[in-house]
C-alpha cells in the first residue's frame, strides 16, 4: 500500500510539472514507469492524472472562461485549434498506431529534435498578442502543430509554444496560447480513457483521491511560476534540459 502512494505522488509530480512545460509529460510518464515498473501506473490512474491538470488549469484561467462575454471570441479559437487534434488523435488511438510510438528511440530523437526547433522559434523578440493577433489562421497554423504532440517527446506545450513564437507572439501570451489550447487536449484525452473504463469495473479508491489532488496542485504550482519565469527568462533552461535527456537516452539505445 505505502509503494503504491509512493508510485502515485511521483506519477503526479511528474504529470502536473511536465504537462505545461515545454518537456513533454508523456515521455516522462513512459520513461518513469518503464524504468521503474511502477504497478500503479493503469489506465484510471492516468485518467486521474490527466483530470488533475484539466481541473488546475480551468481553475487557473477561471475568470478567463467564465468571462465568456469579453472571451467569447478567444474561447472560440481554441475549440476550433483544437478539432485537428481531436480528430488525428482519435485515428491514431482507435488504429492502434498512437501505442508503436511509445518507444524510447522515438521519445529520444522527437525530445531532441523538436527541443532545437524550440530553441530557434524562442531565439528573437517578438510582440504580437492574443488580444489582438489571434485570428482562425494564426490559431490553424497552431493546431495543425499542436498534432505532432501525439508523439512522445515532442511535447504539446513545447509545440505549441513552438508554433506560436513562429508566428512571433511574446512569451507570456505563447504559454497562455498554449495553456489555453491545453483544456480541451486534456478533456479528449480523459474523455477518450473514461471511454474505454466504461467496460471495466473501476474501484473508486484512495489512489484515485491522491493521483487528481496531487496533480492538481503540481499542475497549478507549475503554470502560476512558469508564467512569471517566462516573463523575465528565455526557453533556453528547457532546450537544455531536452538535450541532456536525448543524450542520456541515446546513450541507453546505442551503447
Amino acid at each position: 500500500m505505502f509503494q503504491n502512494i509512493i508510485e502515485v505522488i511521483i506519477l503526479s509530480v511528474i504529470q502536473g510539472v511536465s504537462e505545461f512545460l515545454p518537456i513533454s509529460s508523456s515521455a516522462h510518464l513512459i520513461l518513469v514507469s518503464s524504468l521503474y515498473e511502477f504497478k500503479s501506473n493503469s489506465l484510471i490512474i492516468d485518467i486521474s492524472l490527466h483530470l488533475g491538470s484539466l481541473f488546475a488549469i480551468i481553475y487557473f484561467f477561471r475568470e478567463e472562461l467564465l468571462d465568456i462575454k469579453n472571451n467569447k471570441r478567444i474561447l472560440s479559437l481554441i475549440i476550433l485549434g483544437s478539432i485537428p487534434l481531436f480528430v488525428v488523435g482519435y485515428i491514431l488511438y482507435s488504429t492502434g498506431i498512437i501505442y508503436s510510438l511509445r518507444n524510447i528511440k522515438i521519445i529520444a530523437w522527437s525530445t531532441l529534435i523538436f527541443g532545437i526547433l524550440l530553441y530557434i522559434a524562442d531565439k528573437n523578440r517578438f510582440d504580437k498578442k492574443i488580444s489582438t493577433n489571434l485570428n482562425f489562421q494564426t490559431i490553424f497554423f497552431i493546431s495543425i502543430f499542436q498534432i505532432l504532440s501525439l508523439v512522445p517527446g515532442v511535447s504539446r506545450a513545447g509545440i505549441t509554444i513552438t508554433a506560436a513564437r513562429i508566428l512571433k507572439f511574446n512569451r507570456l501570451d505563447s504559454s497562455k496560447i498554449s495553456f489555453l489550447l491545453s483544456i480541451p487536449a486534456l478533456a479528449g484525452a480523459s474523455f477518450i480513457g473514461l471511454k474505454d473504463l466504461l467496460n471495466q469495473p473501476v474501484d473508486l479508491n484512495y489512489l484515485i483521491i491522491i493521483a487528481i489532488l496531487g496533480s492538481f496542485i503540481f499542475s497549478f504550482i507549475t503554470v502560476k511560476f512558469f508564467l512569471i519565469y517566462i516573463n523575465k527568462f528565455s526557453m533556453n533552461a528547457f532546450v537544455i534540459y531536452r538535450i541532456i535527456i536525448a543524450l542520456i537516452l541515446f546513450f541507453i539505445i546505442y551503447s
